[in-house]
């Protein structure tokens, strides 16, 4: 079982659909980085990731350098989905729901189970 966190817009519940994050080790952050990052529109986080790359290359010595690089994709891996988060949270949305199952289809199922007001809003998103 993963657990998801369920992320919506206080006000706009039924504009704007709800958002899914899952928890745990992100491989695609951890391998791609800042790249994953702005593609999730995690901006800051972002920027804070290809800074530490460059101050990583820049300041330490050559021998270092990839030990630190594969510092910074594992910390980003691990916490590549709290930085989406912090995204999400600067853009207005709030953390409404922890849902437990096995992909993202059956969160959103189990979602919909106990919040069937939220249907609307995801028929809205995916006209």
């Amino acid at each position: 079982m993963k657990y998801w966190t369920v992320h919506l817009r206080p006000g706009r519940q039924s504009a704007s659909a709800p958002v899914l994050v899952r928890e745990g080790f992100s491989l695609a952050a951890c391998l791609f980085g800042p790249l994953w990052l702005l593609a999730h529109r995690a901006w800051i986080p972002a920027v804070l990731v290809i800074c530490a790359l460059i101050l990583a290359g820049a300041l330490a010595p050559l021998s270092l350098q990839p030990i630190l690089f594969i510092a910074i994709a594992v910390l980003a891996g691990l916490s590549g989905h709290d930085l989406r988060r912090f995204a999400l949270e600067r853009r207005g949305y709030v953390l409404m729901h922890v849902v437990a199952a096995r992909d993202a289809d059956g969160a959103l199922a189990r979602l919909l189970a106990s919040r069937p007001d939220l249907a609307g809003s995801i028929a809205d998103a995916l006209a």
